[in-house]
């Protein structure tokens, strides 16, 4: 697995990470043997970045990785803090941010923790800026090695980039959601700031096995969140409208290359911009870690292509999508 400098951190992580979420079974729960298969497949293939939060099942996906004894060498696991009811969304506090992260921290097994993120904080917190001088006291306590932000829209990327001290953002970036690449990217690696990338296949519909019948279960985002009645809509399905997402993805089949499954490809597309430092996907089995450590030995794209499935984004899917990009 080849690797990339996850900016000021200095840490090398690989291209391909492990998002975690599904380790916690916040939309339908993994057994515990399942997890553990997944951990040691990621570890087998050399995943050397995992993502977590203190949310996902409650602190469990944290419990989880804490316990795993087969860790990889070289592994930096991030975590999140600022969706616990305890501070989301306005019960902010340098105290109420500290414990949420010693809490972590014991579940993760460690003193100091790799990487903190914002996790989705309101754009108003991020304006007023006291919760970032809070993790820079807890950096300079040892809590906290670096720290960094998820976001969910270009606006407030820019709100964390104000920051001198911010190592990280984790952003929205696929072929249905291209904007970052504008200027955002550039304005990242100018500040020396690595680029994490969140649902990079748009909540599976870039995997191309969906149909306009697929059902999702009750417990999932994708049956509850589609038109944004829990959290963010632009967190699945990137803010499209399911049906609308499968035509969508049946019409980018048509500029794809024939003899590669989608999802390694909207995967090497993410990667052939050289800001990116690494893409978290989530998995529910090895088979599919097997998949997502494969686009990274695939060729970049042709620039034509990039040019094509440019104007594709611009043509027929940015005016579907929902909420602020």
């Amino acid at each position: 697995m080849q690797t990339r400098t996850l900016g000021k951190t200095g840490y090398q992580v690989s291209e391909i990470g492990l998002g975690c979420w599904q380790l916690g079974g916040d939309f339908g729960p993994l057994a515990g043997e399942t997890a553990e298969t997944i951990l040691a497949a990621a570890a087998d293939k050399q995943i050397t970045f995992w993502d977590t939060a203190d949310v996902y099942g409650g602190g469990l996906s944290e419990m989880r990785i804490g316990s795993f004894q087969r860790k990889p060498a070289g592994l930096h696991v991030a975590t999140k803090v600022g969706r616990a009811p305890s501070l989301y969304p306005d019960r902010y506090s340098k105290q109420g941010v500290r414990e949420s992260l010693l809490n972590s921290a014991a579940r993760l097994g460690v003193e100091t923790i790799d990487l903190a993120q914002l996790h989705c904080v309101p754009p108003e917190v991020l304006r007023d800026g006291d919760i970032f001088t809070w993790l820079d006291d807890l950096q300079s306590e040892g809590l906290i090695r670096h720290y960094g932000a998820s976001v969910e829209t270009i606006e407030e990327a820019f709100l964390c980039l104000q920051q001198p001290q911010l190592a990280s953002l984790q952003i929205i970036f696929n072929l249905f959601r291209q904007d970052a690449a504008e200027r955002l990217l550039c304005a990242a690696q100018e500040k020396d700031v690595g680029i994490i990338v969140r649902l990079p296949l748009a909540s599976g519909l870039l995997s191309g096995k969906f149909n306009r019948d697929t059902r999702f279960a009750a417990s999932d985002h994708r049956h509850f969140n589609r038109d944004g009645a829990a959290f963010s809509v632009g967190e699945t399905f990137g803010g499209i409208p399911f049906e609308q997402g499968v035509e969508l993805t049946e019409g980018l089949r048509d500029l794809l290359p024939k003899n590669v499954d989608m999802a390694p490809l909207a995967l090497r597309w993410i990667l052939d911009h050289e800001a990116v430092s690494t893409v978290i996907a989530g998995a529910s089995s090895p088979a599919q870690i097997d998949s997502n450590v494969g686009a990274a030995s695939l060729p970049p794209l042709d620039p034509a292509l990039h040019d094509r499935l440019a104007c594709y984004y611009i043509d027929r899917v940015k005016p579907h999508i929902r909420g602020e990009i």
